[in-house]
């Protein structure tokens, strides 16, 4: 008897998204069960927003995205480009990279 095996494993983290979490309203994880579950795993990483609208309940934005950008306009951004692609029994991971840049920094000494 031979056998043959191919093996492959990578690093994970947890929670399994960095950046944003969309919560569809149908959504089989429920947003207390996955509130819950962040609390654990990383304790004030995340905050929740409830979100009014027909196919999303709610939001969970990391926190060092929140030191970069208000939250209304991270939701502006969300609803424009990204609510109307989803369904809503959905959960959805974001990427959402921030990246400031200044062009000219000038001081008198």
């Amino acid at each position: 008897m031979k056998f043959s095996i191919l093996l492959n494993f990578e690093e994970i983290k947890l929670p399994p998204f960095q950046d944003i979490l969309i919560l569809g309203k149908n959504s089989p994880q429920g947003k207390i069960g996955i509130s819950k579950s962040f609390e654990f795993l990383v304790p004030n990483g995340f905050e929740i927003i409830e979100v009014e609208d027909e196919k999303v309940e709610a939001v969970f934005i990391n926190r060092k995205i929140l030191k970069k950008m208000p939250k209304e306009k991270i939701l502006k951004i969300l609803k424009e480009r990204v609510f109307p692609f989803i369904s809503e029994d959905e959960l959805i991971k974001v990427d959402f990279k921030v990246n400031i840049s200044y062009n000219l920094i000038e001081e008198e000494i």
